[in-house]
């Protein structure tokens, strides 16, 4: 038996019900950049980590800088209550998406973590938006 076998697959409707939660709560690069090119947008993309200048520096197309820390119910207040928020963060190894979409939901708003990041986002081979005069600071 091996460690894929070893414990046994969920009946069908569990695996549903797992993954359609996921799903709830998720999202990823491809789908976001899909939306962009399509201009399908209807969610809000928030960069939650870092300081303004390494946001100058390197962002993802269209996404606005708004820290995880930053995030209250008077800064939200500007945005509709039924506005779809996307976080994301560094990548696989920053928990700040999942920082800021845990404040998100706890202010009762809807949102969804881009799996992946910033990592994810230049493996799926997409260009990023940022200045020459900040590129030393993405670095």
């Amino acid at each position: 038996m091996s460690y894929v076998s070893e414990f046994a697959v969920a009946p069908a409707k569990e695996a549903i019900r797992h993954f359609r939660q996921r799903l709830s709560v998720e999202t990823d690069c491809a789908d976001v950049h899909a939306a962009m090119r399509n201009k399908d947008v209807d969610f809000v993309l928030l960069h939650v980590v870092g300081s303004a200048e390494m946001f100058a520096a390197q962002h993802i197309p269209g996404a606005l800088h708004l820290p995880h820390r930053q995030i209250t119910t008077e800064r939200m207040a500007q945005w509709p209550q039924e506005t779809l928020f996307v976080v994301y963060c560094a990548g696989p190894h920053c928990n700040g998406a999942d920082q800021a979409a845990l404040k998100l939901a706890l202010l009762g708003r809807p949102v969804k973590v881009m799996i992946g990041g910033m990592t994810g986002w230049q493996v799926e081979g997409f260009e990023f938006a940022g200045t020459p005069q900040h590129a030393e600071i993405a670095r």
